[in-house]
């Protein structure tokens, strides 16, 4: 574990294993710790770097709302990314990782070798439903700040988007309501107004310029992600969407040894020979553009 400060705040980065550098970005609410049972796995294949995200887990949570906007959350990661050498990466992003992973490989595209993204989203296409989104946003961050993060982890955890997570074992379900109470209020009221899906600019029209391999993953219980990964999947040149069965939104929770073996394939296919230099990485793109929403992971059994 180390603190590095970056731009002003300090962030926990924890590193370990050696080879390929992968990384790891959590989604609102969580922290490095989201990826634990995972890391024996992928830091025995490569570097991992799991960071917490401003105002989330061990990282500063800072009181100026804008410091969290996206970009200057890229410019972190970029930032972190130069303190430890790391020249070139594949990058990992659940839900709001992801969204973050996906602004890094535009910010830097020659800093980012592969992206695998769980439960992503470019962000909402119409000004509309951005306005609508920022303005439920707004009431919950005023929620957070007036009744703690005890009260809006217990609202949050009713969420119809986290339903399939009530079939996980007691314990699972212990660890993650321990990581989300291990929050600020003023960072999770912060993120909701400067780096939710209402806050940033769509990507929609640009995701056909991320020329780096992309494996997008989805739950078959998560329908509007399943959707929004479809889409995705056909505007990327050199994505494909992995649907995985029985799973919802966080499918590295739910079904996590498909999750760790789609993300170990993706790793061994295409950031092998990727380390902390300019070179390109190794491996032939992904099979098509997965315009049906499959890939390569169908001849894994996952689709």
């Amino acid at each position: 574990m180390a603190r590095l400060t970056v731009h002003g705040i300090g962030l926990n980065v924890e590193v370990a294993g050696a080879g390929p550098p992968l990384l790891l970005l959590h989604g609102f609410t969580g922290s490095a710790a989201t990826w634990a049972s995972h890391l024996p796995e992928l830091s025995g294949r490569g570097t991992t770097i799991a960071v917490d995200l401003i105002g989330h887990g061990a990282s500063d949570a800072p009181r100026d709302p804008a410091r969290y906007m996206l970009s200057h959350c890229t410019a972190d990661m970029l930032a972190v990314l130069d303190r430890l050498g790391v020249g070139r990466t594949g990058v990992l992003g659940y839900s709001m990782g992801a969204r973050v992973a996906l602004h890094l490989a535009l910010a830097a595209p020659e800093r980012v070798a592969g992206l695998v993204l769980e439960s992503g989203s470019p962000g909402l296409a119409g000004e509309s439903e951005r306005s609508a989104r920022r303005a439920s946003d707004e009431e919950l961050a005023a929620a957070i700040e007036r009744d703690g993060v005890q009260a809006f982890v217990a609202h949050w955890e009713q969420l119809s988007l986290f339903a399939s997570q009530n079939t996980l074992p007691a314990a699972v379900r212990s660890a993650l309501r321990r990581q989300r109470l291990d929050n600020s209020a003023q960072g999770l009221a912060h993120c909701l107004r400067s780096m939710s899906t209402g806050a940033q600019a769509s990507l929609w029209r640009r995701l056909g310029e991320i020329d780096a391999p992309a494996l997008l993953i989805a739950g078959a219980l998560d329908e509007k992600f399943c959707q929004i990964g479809r889409a995705m999947a056909s505007a990327m040149p050199r994505a494909c969407l992995a649907v995985v069965p029985g799973a919802g939104h966080a499918v590295h929770l739910e079904r996590p040894d498909e999750f760790v073996h789609l993300v170990v394939g993706f790793v061994a296919e295409h950031l092998r020979a990727c380390c902390n230099d300019t070179r390109d990485c190794a491996g032939t793109p992904l099979a098509g553009r997965a315009d049906d929403g499959h890939c390569g992971a169908r001849r894994r059994g996952l689709n």
